[in-house]
């Protein structure tokens, strides 16, 4: 997953990145509200991890302006040493998904970031086949089939495009979709991705007829959006 860290405390946001990072997460760690903020607008994630009290503005107002602003419900889990059953039902009432007490412990915080991940999508690595009609893929096989007809695509065309369908209705950025498809080698740069999602186009043929849309995001990525919510 693609996490935000926002804790402006070093020693503890060092703990946290490396129990992430070394859980296969990839982490973009912010001591500023407002520099995440800018951030957040142009590149896409997967997960927040909130603290509450910061130099600028507290996370509070943190959690309230992701959920006003963002087009999508990113999961956020509230870390912070406040513990009263008053502040917990506070953070969760202003939008948080989940909320740990410090200090943290390791495997609790792997956990409930697996489950907010699963919610989301950002977990979502089975094998089972996929059907978002009138398409059926099946990530062991690596096919994907078009009213029953299957199409013709290379493996990392069919990467990107597991990869869209399983992160319909969220937009992108180009950033996003090469670390989880390409990886981070720095040989690759985003016009990869624009070649393939025009591929993925023509090969799924997305139009209104189908129910599918691929669009682009000016400055920002893709998003692949489900005309009829008819994703299984």
């Amino acid at each position: 997953m693609r996490i935000v860290l926002l804790e402006d405390e070093q020693d503890q946001a060092d703990l946290v990145k490396l129990w992430l990072e070394e859980s296969g997460h990839v982490v973009q760690h912010f001591t500023s509200a407002k520099a995440l903020l800018k951030e957040i607008t142009r590149d896409s994630y997967d997960l927040v991890i909130l603290d509450w009290v910061l130099p600028e503005m507290s996370g509070i107002e943190v959690l309230r302006w992701l959920r006003k602003n963002l087009d999508w419900h990113i999961p956020i889990l509230f870390t912070t040493g406040r513990e009263s059953e008053e502040d917990i039902v506070y953070a969760l009432e202003s939008g948080a998904d989940d909320y740990m007490v410090k200090p943290l412990r390791m495997m609790e915080m792997m956990a409930r970031i697996k489950v907010l991940g699963k919610r989301s999508g950002g977990y979502n690595t089975g094998k089972e086949k996929f059907e978002a009609l009138p398409y059926v893929l099946d990530p062991v096989q690596q096919t994907i089939s078009r009213n029953g007809d299957l199409v013709e695509m290379t493996n990392k065309e069919f990467d990107l495009a597991l990869f869209l369908f399983r992160n319909t209705g969220r937009i992108l950025s180009r950033g996003h979709i090469l670390e989880a498809v390409w990886g981070r080698s720095p040989d690759i740069n985003t016009r990869t991705v624009d070649t393939h999602i025009s591929r993925l186009r023509n090969k799924l043929q997305f139009n209104q007829e189908e129910g599918w849309r691929l669009s682009a995001v000016y400055q920002h990525g893709y998003r692949l959006e489900n005309l009829n919510q008819t994703v299984h």
